[in-house]
This record gives C-alpha cells, structure tokens and sequence, in this order.
C-alpha cells in the first residue's frame, strides 16, 4: 500500500491510520512528487505548518474515493485532525469497514476525555468532542470516559510529591512466541543473575537517595518473569527496597509471578512475607494446544496449581493476563478462556488484543504459516467485558499498540476498590516512574507538565558493564532544575 503525501510532518499519522486499515499491509509513505505510483494520495494545500494559524484545503483521493475539505485559520492540531477525518472517510469507503476508535490511533485514548472532565465538562460534551473530533464509536467513548472516572479518582488520591518505582527483571523460562519485551531465557545466566542484581542494586541505591525526602506510591517489579529469580535471590532483593525507600505510605507492591513454571511454594512465601500486596499469574490462555505452540512450557493445570498455591500462601489480590487474537484461536477457545477463568476468580484481569510486533518471533511464524491466523472480533471483547462484570469487576485502565489484531484495545478490569495504581500512572504520566533494570525506561514530570524519559540498555551484558553510564543518565535527568 504507497500512500504519496505532500506534506512530511503528518506522515506519522496517516501511515497509523492507513495501517489500521490495512493491518496485513506493508504501508509506504511516498512524496508528493510520486504520486502517479500511489494507492492513495494526500495533499495539504498549505503544506507543512508550524505552530501558527494556517488555511487551506486537504485533498485525500484514490482509484476508488475522492474527499475534499477546506480550512481557515487553524493551528496544527487542528489542521492533524481534519486530515485524519478526511482520510478515514476515504478509507471507509474503501475497504467498507469502520474502526471502533475511529481516527484515534494514540496509545492513551483515555487521556482526551480525562483533559475534558478536568476542564469541567460532563459526560455528553466528551461524548460529542470525542464523535466529532475523532469520530470514535459511541461503545468505545463510554469505555474510555467510564476509566477517566476511575482514573482521576486514584490520581487526585496520590501523594502530592509521590512517585512510582519500577524493577525489572529481564529473564524468562523461555520466549513466546509473540513477545517483543526484553527477556532473555533463565538456562541462559545461570549462576550469573547475582551479577545482574548486584547492577540492579547500584541503580536503586542511586533512586533511593534521590527520592530520599519523598514517598513512594507504588512498586511494580516486573519483567520478564521476576519469579525466575530463586526464593532467596526475591527475598533479598524485596528486603533491598524496603530498607532503602520510604515506603511508609506505599499504596501498592506488584510483582509479576507470570509464567506459572516459574511459581514455587518457596517464591509465593517469599513474596507475601516480604510484603507484596498484588501478584500476577499470567497464562495468557488457557488451552494447552495454544501454549504449546506460543512456546509456553506449563499446562492449564498449572495455572490452577498456582493460583491454588498462591491462595494458600495468602494472596487476596491476583492479576491475571489474557491475550486475545493468539494464533489460531476462534471465539470457541475464547469461550474455554474465560470458563476456566471465571472458576479462579482473579481479582482484576488484563485483557490485551494481540499485536504483532517486528521484534517477536510471532511474525515470521505467521508468515511461514498462512493457514494460521490471529484474529479478534468484537464478539470476544464483549465475552471479556460480560467474563469482567460476572466477576464483579469493572474496566480502569486502557492503552493501545500498534497492529492490534482487530484495531482494538488492552483493557484493565479490577475489583472497584483495588484498581492497579501503577498501571494508570504509566498511563496517565503524571507522576515520576523511577525504573531500574535492563531495558527499562524513566520518566521526569515537570512541574510545567513537561515529561523526560532516560532508557537503559536492553542487553543484560552490557547493562552489567556500563552500570555507571546508566545511573549518569539519570543523575542527569532527575537533577536538572534542582
């Protein structure tokens, strides 16, 4: 798919928006200058804008549609919008298909009616804003205003100067098949995570001083699968944090357990001992042909093994992650999910719509596999919104990702009272994320609302050797304007 496009600044968000379309497709920005070879072209009559007013007219045309619309007196955002609606009507012509999110192809949809209520609009307003700016469906603004709602209420209840510490911990028993994050198999560093740790250390001890006078809202280690670390190696590190950061308003302390074949009676001790308050156990299915083909070494027996072992030990608030759209499921196996899940009774769920990204094995198995395919449908989001409200749980946080099978969400569903504080922070950037670890990434939040992030390399090896490089870049983030 070329789409030839005069203007460079919006070629961004008109290859997001073509891709949504054309999920399948390798999507190619051309210039205008070749738009005899283009499936598309777009023209701005204005050209590229700068942060002044602009008039014009936007021509967006095709073998199969023809869209005009003329402008006066914008500024840029302004101008990105009206472009995006006369693609999208284009589009919609062309292929007869109607995106949920409409023009929206932002990670944080919820972050416009949140900017809305905070200004003192109701309900309706962010539901015309919404309809008429990005033109998205009326299901998906509810969901997107209702997770506003419960948003805001746990942000306006943080510290004033509080902020978020993330660990991460990059190893795994093996690789599934889809995933793009930094994780790299246990067998790998055996007899060698105490280097890692020992890194990961001098890293939080920088964090510890900085945040010295300021408390902690929430920890979230994750990974990877953190509970690939032994008992003690969880034990030593929990305590590390404890006696290093004030944690004496901390309001929540996540750790993912995740892969149930990394669960032990030992670990689950250690981390209720050590005083975590919310785990995850994620099987992202729960039909055993599909976790043998992701690359998953654990069964559906598993899952129930470790959610047991984790009631036992005291666990009263337990995550867990579902993927829909893994390859070759249907609606039936779906259905067989959400059964088996509604037994175990998590106390929130994460439903994430599969996306494919260019780092996972997922798309070259797919590519040498074309019988095989990832689909998500509306009927499945709604089984997940009908599995969440049978458990008693409504959605409070929503994010999106590029090439998401069906152009759909990750939803968050949660007991009303214990919503994932970590999970909305990350999402609402609001408060300071201090994150340790390979392949992690820091965020600064000015007081003027302007946001800085500091990342880490994602190799293990040489996040060990250039540990001093890493705390530099933060000193240097964290200590600007004090």
């Amino acid at each position: 798919m070329i789409v030839a496009l005069n203007s460079p600044g919006f070629s961004y968000d008109v290859h997001s928006l073509v891709k949504a379309f054309y999920p399948s497709e390798d999507v190619s920005i051309v210039s205008d200058g070749e738009a005899d070879k283009a499936d598309i072209s777009v023209h701005v009559s204005a050209g590229d804008i700068g942060d002044g007013l602009s008039s014009g007219t936007i021509r967006v045309s095709s073998a199969g549609a023809f869209s005009e619309e003329e402008y006066e007196d914008l500024p840029r955002s302004e101008v990105k919008n009206l472009l995006k609606r006369t693609l999208y009507d284009v589009l919609c012509r062309l292929t007869a298909k109607i995106l949920p999110w409409g023009t929206m192809t932002g990670i944080r949809p919820v972050k416009v009616p949140m900017k809305l209520i905070n200004e003192g609009a109701d309900d309706e307003a962010v539901r015309r804003y919404m309809k008429s700016v990005y033109m998205c469906s009326d299901e998906k603004i509810a969901l997107a205003t209702q997770i506003a709602h419960t948003e805001k209420k746990v942000i306006d209840s943080l510290l004033p100067k509080g902020y978020s510490l993330y660990i991460g911990i990059p190893f795994c028993p093996t690789t599934c098949l889809y995933c793009s994050f930094t994780s790299y198999p246990i067998a790998s560093w055996s007899g060698r995570t105490d280097e890692y740790l020992r890194a990961l250390k001098s890293e939080l001890s920088f964090f510890s001083d900085h945040y010295k006078d300021r408390c902690c809202d929430s920890i979230y280690i994750g990974g990877g699968t953190p509970t690939t670390l032994s008992a003690a190696q969880l034990s030593d590190l929990i305590g590390f944090v404890k006696e290093s950061f004030d944690i004496s308003h901390l309001r929540e302390f996540t750790v993912e357990a995740g892969r149930p074949d990394s669960i032990t009676d030992e670990k689950l001790v250690a981390l209720f001992d050590g005083k975590v308050t919310r785990i995850s156990i994620n099987p992202q299915t729960m039909n055993d042909k599909t976790l043998r083909l992701i690359g998953r070494r654990h069964t559906v027996d598993d899952v129930y093994s470790a959610f047991d072992a984790a009631r036992r030990v005291g666990f009263s608030n337990i995550n867990t992650d579902l993927i829909l759209g893994l390859p070759g499921e249907d609606e039936s196996d779906v259905a067989n999910t959400f059964a088996k899940i509604k037994e175990l009774a998590p106390e929130s769920i994460t439903i994430h719509s599969m996306a494919i990204k260019r780092a996972a094995a997922m798309q070259q198995f797919l590519d040498e596999n074309s019988n095989i395919s990832c689909q998500n449908t509306p009927q499945m989001m709604q089984m997940a919104h009908d599995l969440a409200s049978s458990l008693g749980l409504v959605p409070y946080y929503l994010y999106r990702q590029k090439n998401m099978a069906g152009n759909f969400e990750n939803v968050g569903f949660s007991q009303e009272d214990s919503p994932g504080i970590y999970n909305i922070v990350i999402m609402e950037e609001i408060t300071d994320i201090a994150a340790a670890g390979a392949g992690t990434i820091s965020k600064r939040v000015f007081d003027d609302g302007r946001i800085e992030r500091c990342d880490n390399v994602k190799d293990v090896g040489l996040y060990i050797e250039r540990i001093e490089e890493m705390i530099d870049r933060k000193k240097k983030l964290f200590s600007e304007g004090e």
